[in-house]
């Protein structure tokens, strides 16, 4: 596309040079800007990126767009606008001929649950025989082509090309975890949703909205952002159990579908019967009654699993197909994930790392212990730490606690276990300050029949450390290496 009809969308802008140049990509990492790309330069929290365009420019980039004229040798053309993110997002969209429009496209958001919604929806579309695409903390995905992401939600130009790459590899649909920052820092701008699915509020993230009423607006900017034009078919989907909810409804002028086991809601859950091999219960709707048996395992996750099946059902697929569906899915990688069960400890990886998302997680576990529940969680560097002693209380549901970091950064690990050990309330609990260390311990104590949980990082792959340097770490892998060692099996015996 000619850099002229492009920059046609941008009103108020200054030129310097021609645009008469031809474009085929839009990068804001000054690494990628090459001949025929526009690199966007922006103020982040850590790094002016302007300080590289002199470096894309010798590259062979031409075409930069900036908030102040820079002093620039070579043949370039400089854009100045005042806000270039937003601009970014215009051009972005522009240039790959809106690709959110040419799928279906569901956000999820919510402090707990967002991966497994919306890899529920995706894993049920591909029992479908639907092509479809995933984007989340657990990274990209089309079909069952998985690449690794840094952000729950990339920055707004890399999102924009998530999604024209499932619109090329002939995805019918696309399921965005969509996180707070992301909606707060404008990454999801011009992305059209077509479903806006919410799970639950609680604490966390205060770091950086400040605020729980701003905590929650960032939250309902998904809802908002659904649009006003009602020619289009769209809905919300919200959690009844989660009292947020009822704000919600009032953002948005589509049809609200409401789910709850505890609260009233047009879909319900009733008749449960729980294990550590999944749930069954009564789907009860507007329009009747349906037996669901589903492989996840807990309360929290008959609420995901009935907010991922409204979803899909919202988009013109039969119930029965979707139910049919539900009972074969796979699992979601680090979400109550029950690791090798020939071991004779149930041991178990979990992503929760609120206090809220830590009782639903034992509460779901605690039923199926047959002596002895040791849980083990972390806390983040550089986070808010007002929740920390909350979580540190709540562990201490278990028989036995290890406290550890969890990506401290250049906190002090110490002084983070410190805060969670402030929460406790019994003594049997042990700080660790390196996490590698404490998973083995929980293995070295644990005793056949005994159960282990692992919270705080489910299968991210990853511990960040001082500087923000992030060095390979896996909870499952540490794990089942020390049990397999003490107990047994794995590829120990092979």
């Amino acid at each position: 596309m000619n850099a002229n009809t492009l920059f046609e969308k941008i009103k108020v802008k200054r030129v310097i040079g021609t645009l008469n140049r031809e474009i085929e990509d839009i990068t804001t990492d000054s690494r990628t800007a090459t001949a025929g790309s526009i690199f966007v330069a922006s103020v982040g929290y850590t790094v002016d990126s302007h300080k590289f365009c002199q470096n894309v420019v010798n590259q062979g980039c031409n075409v930069i767009v900036v908030n102040k004229e820079q002093q620039l040798s070579g043949d370039v053309t400089q854009v100045i606008v005042p806000d270039t993110l937003r601009v970014a997002s215009i051009l972005a969209h522009t240039l790959f001929n809106y690709p959110s429009h040419q799928l279906i496209t569901y956000g999820v958001t919510g402090t707990n649950g967002k991966t497994s919604i919306a890899t529920m929806i995706h894993l049920i579309n591909r029992k479908l025989h639907k092509n479809s695409a995933y984007l989340g903390t657990n990274g990209f995905q089309i079909n069952e082509t998985k690449t690794k992401g840094a952000n729950t939600t990339p920055e707004t130009v890399s999102l924009t090309k998530k999604i024209k790459e499932a619109v090329d590899a002939g995805a019918e649909s696309m399921t965005l975890e969509v996180s707070s920052h992301g909606l707060v820092l404008g990454r999801l701008r011009g992305v059209e949703f077509d479903v806006a699915i919410f799970s639950n509020l609680t604490q966390d993230h205060l770091d950086f909205h400040g605020t729980m009423e701003a905590y929650g607006h960032a939250k309902s900017l998904l809802f908002s952002q659904l649009g006003e034009d009602l020619a289009k078919e769209k809905y919300a989907i919200v959690n009844n159990d989660d009292d947020f909810s009822h704000y919600l409804t009032t953002v948005t002028p589509y049809e609200v579908f409401t789910y709850g086991i505890d609260n009233d809601a047009q879909f319900t859950a009733t008749n449960i019967h729980e294990s550590l091999q999944g749930v069954t219960f009564d789907f009860e709707t507007p329009f009747g009654s349906y037996a669901v048996k589903s492989p996840y395992v807990g309360k929290f996750n008959i609420s995901n699993i009935m907010a991922a099946m409204i979803a899909v059902w919202s988009k013109g697929v039969s119930l029965e197909d979707i139910i049919k569906a539900v009972e074969h899915l796979e699992p979601v990688e680090g979400r109550l994930e029950v690791l090798d069960p020939s071991l004779p400890i149930d041991l178990i990886i979990d992503y929760a790392h609120t206090a809220d998302g830590m009782n639903k997680l034992i509460d779901a576990v605690k039923p199926f212990v047959k002596q002895k529940l040791i849980f083990l969680v972390g806390m983040a560097g550089e986070r808010d730490l007002t929740k920390t002693p909350e979580m540190g209380s709540v562990a201490c549901r278990a028989d036995y606690v290890i406290f550890t970091p969890d990506n401290p950064a250049n906190d002090d690990p110490k002084m983070l276990t410190a805060e969670l050990a402030k929460g406790a309330t019994h003594d049997n609990y042990i700080e660790f300050d390196d996490r590698a260390a404490g998973i083995k311990h929980a293995i070295d104590v644990a005793e056949p029949g005994d159960t282990v949980v692992l919270a705080s990082k489910g299968r991210e792959p990853y511990q960040i450390m001082p500087g923000h340097v992030k060095v390979p770490h896996r909870d499952d892998l540490i794990g089942l290496e020390a049990a397999y060692k003490k107990f047994g099996g794995g590829p120990i015996d092979h």
